[in-house]
């Protein structure tokens, strides 16, 4: 079971991740995500690609088309693999609740 306070964090950092992508708040760092670091954040997870993509949400197609640099994460993607990049095993813990 997840802990109360790291629900707590964990649902402030989507409401301002929303607030960020709405244009209604300014981040307060840029994260960069590039090919290899998709990948690099993925087999943290110790997932294979159809599972990971799964986990996130995301057709296997498209997690494919980031670790090869055929296209970005942007927005909410880009936020939820920056969340499991900091901190991979109670993000996708959270993930699977």
């Amino acid at each position: 079971m997840m802990d109360k306070n790291l629900f707590n964090r964990l649902l402030e950092s989507t409401t301002q991740m929303d607030e960020i992508a709405r244009g209604e708040r300014q981040p307060s760092r840029e994260f960069h995500v590039d090919a290899a670091q998709v990948r690099i954040i993925r087999k943290r997870t110790g997932l294979a690609q159809p599972a990971f993509a799964e986990a996130i949400g995301v057709a296997v197609g498209t997690l494919r088309n980031w670790e090869q640099g055929r296209r970005d994460p942007e927005g909410p993607a880009k936020a939820l693999l920056r969340a499991i990049n900091n901190d991979p095993t109670n993000v996708m813990a959270a993930l699977r609740q």
